[in-house]
């Protein structure tokens, strides 16, 4: 019988071949924009020249106005029906052309930024999945799926809507301004001498406003995890009668959103005030002093018209700033969310191509040299100089108390998370080098609680092997001696499960958990206790086919229960983050050491 084995440390440089990740460099956030969602930029040159044919035609107003005047109704001759009706025409072709071109210019925006968007969520949505356990577990899951949905729908609302205010209006704002020079460079001073100030000091102004609209995305995160929380534990929510004080959470986050929004929109309300004073001001001393500079002669009375028109094209970009850097602020609020998501380390990369290494066939050897794990954001280590071999073909079982790191010891086998020192190697490869998706094709594990998808029974089971069929998954279920369990279901294979598997009890679930590992047909298979959930009956017949699903593989199973450890040939004790015993259960059984006394009192709650 095969036994584990001690082994010595790993060197100071065992792990040096293998790159750690590394923050990336922060970026423009346009630069940062064309990497991770370039369909936003294509095409773009074509729609600024749509945009910029937009904004021409929205001058015509004004200078049509001044020539129907000037030179129509106020002609050296008398009234020019002709020009003005050639005027008034001319006006009308362009304004309809103009039509054109901003719906075109809104066309091409909405198709560049949908693909941008959906292909930044794409990307979002898969680092979430690359990111560590551990990292997940760091952030609640609402939060995380905020930024993959109301972050970018965020992003998108500025993108379909503020860009397209933001794009013209900067066009027309150049036009106005240059067209108030030619009919009176006097007025046109004047206007800008009362909205530099105000422009000067836009940044100040915006800074509140900037940080409370990150506030409010970061209250969103804490809602939308609030209230999925609350959804996915309804069950033990009403079980312990905690309805009111989940209701009060909820609420509290509620309130928490509603306050900064309150917040972030009195600032807003705040900035947009300013503008809208100013504008008032502005057509007041204009009407002013274009009175008296047409008295003295040096304007024209449709000069002076179209200049209040212009006022208007130049005001309103300068009001409506207001509303799209509102827009602009929570847009970069989620976008700096999701780049936050997106930029975080990938504590377990892939290696690159250079590095990777396919494990050999055949049932795996796990090796652990001088490995130790501390988790993120803490001084407690989980696991210290850890030495052991786990031989190919063996049923191993590593008990301990909780907290002992028994299942840290698993995540590390199956590289859910790295060591910090040392390293863990499978079949003589250091699991670092194993590219993932190779990996967990090689390497399954089953869970404690089999996690099920809103699907069938025997779509869930061929998750491990998508090229499976309905034959393969039937043969799955025969071989764990669960036939009679299938016929027992209503759709038999095409039983739908129910959202988490809930229309399934906890021991069906893990049966069917237990099924899918057994069909994707693993060189090494992990186990944390994954016959715990199931009735005693079931027990029974799971553990007699499990005596030959395991055999002619490697198998580690986290034993909660002592009688997982008896049917095993090597037995692992973990105690305080180390390894202190490995053998046989027998042997162990009357060693006097901690699996002992562990087996003591197993064996007196059985008599």
């Amino acid at each position: 019988m095969s036994t584990a084995t001690a082994s010595p440390g790993a060197p100071a440089s065992s792990s040096a071949a293998v790159p750690s990740p590394t923050t990336p460099k922060p970026q423009g956030v346009i630069a940062r924009a064309r990497e991770l969602a370039p369909e936003v930029a294509q095409g773009l040159g074509l729609t600024l020249v749509f945009a910029s044919v937009t904004t021409l035609g929205r001058i015509v107003v004004p200078v049509a106005v001044q020539q129907t005047i000037d030179s129509g109704l106020r002609a050296p001759g008398g009234v020019d029906a002709g020009r003005v009706a050639v005027i008034t025409v001319a006006a009308a072709v362009v304004v309809l052309l103009t039509m054109g071109t901003s719906w075109l210019v809104n066309y091409r925006l909405f198709r560049a930024t949908e693909a941008g968007l959906a292909s930044l969520r794409t990307r979002a949505f898969a680092h979430v999945h690359r990111l560590a356990v551990l990292t997940q577990g760091g952030e609640r899951r609402g939060s995380l799926v905020s930024r993959v949905t109301s972050d970018v729908d965020t992003i998108s609302t500025f993108l379909q809507t503020g860009m397209v205010v933001l794009v013209l209006s900067i066009g027309q704002l150049v036009l106005a301004t240059v067209l108030m020079f030619v009919y009176s460079w006097q007025l046109a001073l004047l206007v800008l001498a009362c909205f530099v100030p105000v422009l000067l000091l836009r940044e100040r102004l915006q800074r509140p406003v900037t940080r409370a609209y990150q506030q409010v995305r970061l209250r969103m995160g804490e809602l939308l995890g609030a209230v999925s929380e609350t959804v996915v534990g309804a069950d033990v929510i009403r079980a312990h009668a905690a309805s009111a004080r989940s209701w009060r959470a909820v609420d509290a986050a509620v309130e928490a959103h509603r306050k900064q929004a309150v917040t972030a929109q009195v600032a807003t309300a705040a900035t947009f005030s300013v503008g809208v004073f100013v504008s008032g001001l502005v057509l007041a001393l204009v009407v002013v002093a274009g009175t008296l500079l047409g008295v003295d002669g040096d304007i024209t009375l449709g000069r002076l018209l179209a200049f209040l028109f212009i006022i208007g094209l130049f005001v309103m970009p300068v009001q409506a700033a207001t509303e799209v850097l509102n827009e602009l602020q929570n847009a970069l609020a989620g976008w700096r969310r999701v780049v936050e998501l997106i930029d975080t380390p990938v504590v377990v990369p892939d290696p690159s191509p250079t590095d990777a290494v396919e494990l050999p066939a055949g049932p795996v050897e796990v090796r652990l040299e001088g490995v130790g794990y501390t988790y993120p954001g803490t001084s407690r280590k989980v696991l210290s100089d850890v030495d052991l071999v786990l031989p190919a073909g063996s049923r191993i079982a590593v008990v301990g108390e909780t907290g002992s790191g028994k299942t840290t010891l698993a995540r590390l086998v199956t590289r859910l998370v790295d060591p910090d020192v040392g390293r863990v190697l499978l079949s003589g490869v250091d699991a670092r080098r194993v590219p993932e998706a190779s990996l967990h094709r090689r390497v399954v594990a089953v869970p404690q609680e089999g996690f099920l998808f809103d699907s069938t029974v025997g779509e869930n089971i061929r998750l491990g092997r998508p090229d499976a069929t309905d034959d393969d998954a039937v043969a799955a279920l025969s071989d764990l001696g669960l036939s009679r369990w299938l016929e027992q279901l209503p759709d038999g294979l095409e039983t739908p499960v129910g959202q988490r598997g809930e229309r399934l009890s906890a021991g069906e679930r893990q049966l069917v958990a237990l099924a899918r590992a057994h069909l994707a047909d693993p060189d090494l298979l992990v186990l944390d206790e994954a016959t715990s959930s199931v009735d005693p009956a079931t027990e029974v017949r799971l553990q007699r086919a499990l005596e030959h699903v395991l055999s002619g593989r490697t198998s580690v199973a986290i034993a909660h229960r002592l009688s997982t450890a008896e049917a095993a040939d090597v037995v692992v004790v973990v105690d305080s983050g180390r390894v202190v015993e490995v053998g046989p259960a027998s042997e162990l059984a009357h060693a006097g050491g901690p699996y002992s006394r562990l087996h003591a009192a197993w064996t007196a709650q059985h008599v």
